[in-house]
């Protein structure tokens, strides 16, 4: 299981010394949700970006040091905004419930 984190990603080829990362899953009852999307807002509120979940839930961000939110939006869901802090050479690890 090299290269692979509690949530699942691989790291295979991510210098996490020199990146800040956020990652993490979208479930809902406890199931993964697919084609999910999760935009990454700045500590203003601004748009920086957006991804689609996997198969398995998953997202991952690449972001500088600070404090962040994601804001993620799914089908049947309202929106759910979540915190994080994001810091070089750390694994910001975050599960969304919706």
């Amino acid at each position: 299981m090299c290269g692979v984190t509690r949530g699942g990603l691989s790291l295979d080829g991510v210098d996490t010394k020199k990146e800040a990362v956020v990652q993490g899953q979208v479930v809902r009852d406890g199931e993964p949700v697919p084609n999910a999307y999760v935009r990454l807002l700045d500590r203003t509120g601004e748009f920086t970006a957006e991804v689609p979940t996997s198969a398995t839930g998953h997202f991952r961000f690449f972001a500088a040091d600070g404090s962040w939110t994601l804001r993620t939006l799914a089908p049947k869901a309202d929106p759910v905004d979540t915190a994080v802090d994001a810091a070089v050479g750390e694994i910001a690890e975050v599960t969304v419930s919706l």
